[in-house]
């Protein structure tokens, strides 16, 4: 095939002149900060698994539906994930591999978890994703791409399950092409196909990576060169600056459950993978080799260690250097904060970071005064964008089964909204909070983890209410509205206005209604709508 050379396998080859070692502009050129992503059950925490080994991350490789406690998945951590074999909530791993210095983000796959998902790709420079071999494109795929696509983020293709009963790779190919309108560029092929496929060949080195030692007789050989043929007139060479602008992918075939293709991907990452972008401020861009250190809150976890109850901020290093004990500003309050245990993290086990460089993602042990979309500088008066509250599909209210515990259900919610479980409404009529959600499955991970983390027992009943959306507008028009909809009204864990609509027909007309006041359906962390 008429491949592209391979690119350069040096850490720096993204750059135009490689940085010396030891400096920051070197440590920010090794680093590798990708998220993965997929449509459930496409193989995306099995591939995490393998890709963790692959890099001498762990020693044996989990699989989401094995059994025994040894087998058990190190990014799928959490009760409710191990019970039901599914990614609830984005796990973080750092890890180091081939001179670089990886940070793997692996995404719940539900879209019940959408927004976990998509505040996790505020924090990456690249995403991995995962296709079923069978299945081809399925519609979370597709949308988890079009987010990708906003955000202009580098796409590399792994195509799993290689192994089982599978589409024609030119079909596959044809079909990513044609459904994401990305253009497609093999990186390795798949010898042989379902009970026979045995490896791949790499288009970029010529070299032929099997299991099994193969004759040139051997059909699979043969179907392979024809098919090399073939690949080498229809299909776009490899060409790096198209990867970066997110216009073209590098495709993998491989089977995860097999670690065959994995080294494949894991090699191409930190040859060509994009080290840190540039990060989006509300005044300006803030580029990763600055001096000044920034760092964007993307994500809040409680109870990570139910023996300490403690809350961890997980924060992308956006610029510059962190170092244990240096004291930041915390922009949205005004104050300092002092880092002194910041930590890198290997789903849950974690250990100190005496520092880490931009692209590296570290949690920052706090008692709730970082929030999701939070930024930290070293005094510049800056906020990173692009990290959305979404207005929830599915609205219920809280009913608490033992009312002493009235109190401890409002820490609980507030930590868990403040977490981005859910959303929290507190009804400005007094009435019980109201809790909104994407899909079914959050509750049923919010009833879980109240009664497993807080010793809570609730349960959900309807409400009057279908849809929620913030409201801004003149400040005296804005007090007027909410004193005539007091029962509709409600306040979200910011304090920022919500109104609550029984149909969209009433939101319509109240918006009609409304022409100085605007109903929003998207909320910016940290900002105020508008």
């Amino acid at each position: 095939m008429n491949a592209a050379a391979p690119p350069d396998t040096t850490p720096d080859a993204t750059t135009d002149a490689p940085a010396a070692p030891g400096t920051i502009a070197h440590e920010i050129a090794r680093r590798r900060t990708f998220a993965i992503i997929s449509h459930p059950d496409a193989g995306k925490t099995t591939l995490t698994e393998r890709i963790l080994r692959a890099g001498g991350a762990i020693q044996m490789a989990g699989n989401v539906r094995a059994k025994g406690e040894r087998r058990r998945t190190r990014s799928d951590w959490m009760g409710i994930e191990r019970d039901r074999g599914i990614s609830v909530v984005t796990s973080v791993m750092t890890f180091e591999y081939g001179d670089c210095i990886f940070n793997l983000l692996d995404t719940p796959g539900h879209e019940d978890f959408s927004e976990d998902t998509y505040r996790t790709l505020t924090a990456v420079d690249a995403a991995v994703m995962v296709i079923d071999a069978a299945k081809g494109i399925e519609a979370r795929t597709r949308k988890l791409f079009e987010i990708c696509r906003l955000r202009d983020i580098p796409i590399v293709t792994f195509i799993n399950k290689m192994d089982r009963e599978a589409q024609d790779p030119f079909a596959l190919l044809d079909e990513i092409s044609s459904s994401l309108a990305l253009d497609t560029s093999p990186a390795t092929w798949p010898v042989g196909r379902a009970a026979k496929f045995v490896g791949t060949y790499d288009l970029y080195r010529r070299e032929l990576h099997t299991t099994e030692p193969l004759e040139q007789s051997d059909p699979r050989m043969v179907q392979l060169s024809e098919e090399l043929e073939l690949a080498e007139a229809a299909l776009p060479e490899f060409d790096l600056e198209s990867f970066n602008a997110g216009h073209l992918t590098p495709v993998f075939f491989g089977s995860a459950m097999k670690e065959i293709g994995v080294t494949d991907l894991l090699d191409a990452l930190a040859s060509f993978g994009p080290p840190p972008r540039d990060q989006a401020t509300e005044t300006r861009s803030v580029h990763a080799d600055e001096e000044a250190m920034t760092a964007l809150v993307f994500k809040i976890q409680a109870n990570m260690d139910p023996n300490h109850r403690d809350r961890m901020a997980f924060a992308r290093i956006c610029s510059g250097r962190l170092q244990r004990g240096m004291r930041l500003k915390h922009v949205r309050i005004g104050k300092q904060f002092a880092l002194h245990t910041p930590q890198f993290f290997f789903a849950r086990d974690r250990q100190l970071a005496e520092e880490a460089f931009a692209g590296d993602v570290v949690g920052i042990p706090n008692h709730g005064t970082l929030r999701i979309g939070d930024t930290l500088t070293e005094g510049e008066d800056l906020r990173f964008t692009g990290v959305p509250y979404f207005a929830p599909e599915i609205l219920r209210r809280v009913r608490l089964d033992d009312a002493m515990k009235a109190k401890k259900l409002r820490q609980a919610l507030t930590e868990l909204a403040e977490e981005g479980v859910v959303q929290l409404f507190r009804p400005q009529d007094g009435s019980p909070p109201i809790v909104g959600v994407v899909g079914t499955l959050q509750l049923d991970v919010l009833q879980s983890r109240l009664k497993g983390e807080y010793g809570v027992s609730i349960g959900f009943e309807s409400t009057p209410y279908n849809l929620a959306r913030w409201v801004t507008g003149p400040r005296e028009k804005l007090e007027t509205f909410c004193s005539v909809n007091r029962s509709a009204m409600a306040d979200d864990i910011d304090g920022d206005p919500v109104f609550l609509a029984s149909s969209a027909f009433m939101m319509r007309r109240t918006a009609e209604g409304q022409p100085e006041l605007a109903f929003h359906d998207i909320k910016q962390i940290g900002q105020e709508i508008g």
